[in-house]
């Protein structure tokens, strides 16, 4: 006789873990920051890099728990992030120019290390795992 083993089905994900929709989508929502970044930075300072997340929030917040809370986290960092392009630029216009000499080297240091958080988050949520940024204002609870 011979056994034949029926293909194994897809496992469910473990109690609590995050389904791989669920992963997929807050990997987006962290991802959608740097492209409204990207997007927007020429005429919006990068305004535009809250707007991914929240849609996303938006749309899943009431039928996937991982995804509310990763964009939830996505889109206060994207917040904090315009709040300090916003101030950077205030700085320059009220200087008259002469800020932009502060300005220039912050406003790379802040788009380096939110380049890596979000890569570090994107990394995180599509394995599972619930991110944290280490310094945003948490505004959307």
């Amino acid at each position: 006789m011979n056994e034949t083993t029926p293909n194994p089905s897809p496992q469910a994900p473990a109690v609590g873990a995050p389904s791989v929709d669920e992963k997929q989508w807050a990997l987006f929502a962290h991802l959608s920051i740097l492209l409204g970044g990207l997007v927007t930075t020429g005429w919006g300072f990068g305004i535009g890099c809250f707007l991914g997340p929240l849609i996303i929030w938006l749309i899943k917040k009431d039928t996937m728990p991982f995804v509310n809370d990763q964009a939830k986290e996505a889109l206060n960092f994207a917040i904090t992030l315009s709040i300090v392009g916003f101030a950077l630029l205030m700085l320059t216009i009220l200087s008259l120019g002469i800020g932009v000499l502060i300005t220039i080297p912050v406003l790379m240091l802040v788009g380096i290390a939110a380049l890596v958080l979000v890569i570090i988050a994107a990394v995180k949520v599509n394995e599972g795992v619930a991110y944290r940024y280490p310094a945003s204002l948490r505004l959307v609870k």
